[in-house]
């Protein structure tokens, strides 16, 4: 993940609108949007033409730098921008990409950081309103002190109306709390942490690297798969009660990254049947206090890309995963899932074809997923 950070102008038509047009699609296409400036009305420099509207927005982004600056050009081609000739002229839309991490680029399509930044108040202000420690990865001076510095004497008025970011539009905080569930490698994980730090989630994630037993299942299961259930049971539970349960004064979203009817979907593959029998008597005298999650979602993988995307983990003791372990967790799910045992509602999203983690739109198509509940 990448911080960048993009200047927004306009000076032709409604430009708050064209502005607000512009971060929706950013928001789309290109990343998070972490912080967005205020709009500034700012003179036209280098030809006579109406004021702009400025603005500026740190993102965080997958996408390399090149890629960026393709999505930027197509968003102002939809949006109706016609590039005639050289020079400056009056533009319905302006997006530049100012820079990318603390890269220092120099090619025949894309120059970073922008080498007009120092030069250009009505980027300097609005980036030093979002973040004046914003260091120059070439010139090595921050926004703050760039403003300071810069030539530019133009007079900026800035507007007390903001944009909005489109994440605001997505209320997942409405739900509470919310379970990802799925087999071994699904994306559980990424898809909790994503959701959490977007949407500002206090987030659970299971403490798996604890686990002294979980080497040594894969070893001899046989041996240890009753003292790995139990640990994993009383490791479950103990989180689920203490964060699950509690409230957070900066959060009002818990999302976790398994459901305590893990436990018995895994004990029933791992375990003897007289284990199993005395492992479910534990299981619900210990889970009546746990909270059920107000979605539960399983992410659906098929079997091959679960075993890729276990290798580019690659967690040593994960390795020897056959993939008929993989289908047995799969069928246990299944049986559950059909049980009517969850007792939350059940958002079931096949991702075989998806890859939410590198594509904005797969990750999109997923919150809404989760919004239509």
């Amino acid at each position: 993940m990448q911080n960048i950070y993009v200047g927004l102008g306009s000076n032709q038509g409604h430009r708050f609108d064209w502005l607000q047009k512009a971060v929706d699609l950013l928001f789309e296409e290109v990343g998070r949007l972490v912080k967005i400036s205020s709009v500034y009305q700012s003179p036209a420099i280098g030809f006579e033409g109406d004021d702009f509207y400025n603005a500026v927005v740190h993102m965080e982004t997958q996408m390399d730098p090149q890629k960026v600056l393709a999505a930027l050009l197509d968003i102002e081609k939809r949006l109706g921008r016609v590039r005639s000739g050289s020079g400056y002229n009056a533009r319905c839309i302006d997006l530049d990409l100012l820079s990318y991490g603390d890269l220092e680029l120099d090619t025949d399509t894309l120059t970073l950081p922008h080498p007009q930044i120092q030069n250009r108040r009505f980027v300097l202000e609005p980036m030093v309103e979002i973040q004046a420690n914003w260091q120059h990865a070439a010139l090595k001076s921050s926004a703050e002190d760039l403003l300071k510095a810069t030539t530019d004497n133009s007079k900026l008025i800035r507007l007390s109306k903001w944009l909005r970011n489109p994440i605001n539009d997505l209320d997942l905080a409405r739900l509470k709390y919310i379970a990802i569930e799925g087999n071994i490698g699904a994306g559980k994980t990424s898809l909790a942490s994503m959701l959490a730090r977007d949407f500002n989630g206090k987030l659970i994630l299971e403490r798996f690297k604890d686990n002294a037993f979980l080497p040594e299942f894969y070893k001899d299961p046989d041996r240890y798969a009753f003292p790995l259930e139990m640990s994993f049971l009383a490791d479950r539970y103990q989180q689920l009660v203490e964060q699950a349960t509690q409230y957070d004064l900066f959060s009002d979203l818990v999302i976790a990254d398994y459901d305590r009817f893990k436990s018995l979907i895994f004990a029933k593959i791992t375990l003897s049947a007289p284990e199993f029998v005395l492992y479910q008597k534990f299981f619900h005298l210990m889970h009546r206090e746990v909270p059920r999650p107000n979605l539960y979602v399983y992410l659906g993988q098929s079997t091959d890309r679960l075993i890729e995307n276990i290798h580019k983990r690659g967690r040593d003791y994960e390795q020897s995963i056959a993939p008929d372990y993989l289908k047995q967790i799969h069928a246990g799910y299944q049986t559950y899932l059909k049980s009517g045992e969850i007792g939350s509602p059940l958002c079931r999203i096949d991702i075989t074809d998806m890859d939410f983690v590198k594509s904005r739109k797969d990750y999109l198509t997923i919150v809404r997923r989760l919004m239509a509940h």
